[in-house]
């Protein structure tokens, strides 16, 4: 059994293409094959080393593929192979949001509180439906920016315009999450 090779992607894992657009039955066809050749199972009998590199590269198959099936996973990995890790401090999401934004932001965490506050699920709820609209059309830009930088076009800007439709996304993702919170409190 073979390690992944340094530098290889998860796309490479699967022997697919890196692009947004994956072919989701193929990825599936691959990730069952690979999971029945790399399942610890096989290995019972093998020495230690290749036990562990068994369990290693089913670790790996598995994150591999809950990130290339899941669009917006996929579009986090796709940028991070431009150079954007969004999930690192310095990669200056945050900093780099347009200002509008950010008060756009604001002012719906402000909205939220004072449902929450006032325990007005109907009003968190309604809020919730927009913003995952929002969710939907950021996600939509994010995916338009890679395909563009599949096709090898401007770099940076697509670059910068992928990574600020994902930060919306990532704070969209987090006002859903408390609302969801919210939720679980109303029902309790």
């Amino acid at each position: 059994m073979a390690a992944r090779p340094p530098g290889a992607t998860l796309f490479d894992f699967f022997e697919l293409p890196p692009s947004y657009d994956v072919d989701v039955p193929t990825l599936e066809r691959r990730f069952r094959e690979l999971s029945l050749q790399l399942h610890p199972d096989r290995f019972a009998q093998a020495d230690a080393r290749e036990r562990r590199l068994s369990l290693e590269q089913t670790t790996t198959l598995n994150e591999a593929y809950r990130t290339l099936k899941d669009p917006s996973r996929r579009a986090f990995y796709l940028l991070k192979l431009h150079g954007v890790d969004m999930d690192r401090e310095d990669a200056g999401t945050q900093k780099d949001m347009p200002a509008e934004f950010l008060e756009e932001v604001l002012e719906l965490r402000e909205e939220l509180e004072g449902a929450i506050h006032a325990r007005d699920l109907t009003r968190a709820q309604a809020m919730a439906v927009d913003v995952t609209a929002r969710q939907r059309e950021a996600l939509t830009e994010a995916a338009n920016a890679l395909r563009a930088l599949h096709d090898g076009e401007d770099e940076p800007a697509l670059v910068k315009k992928a990574s600020h439709a994902l930060g919306r996304v990532r704070y969209f993702t987090r006002f859903l999450e408390q609302v969801e919170e919210f939720e679980e409190e109303a029902v309790v």
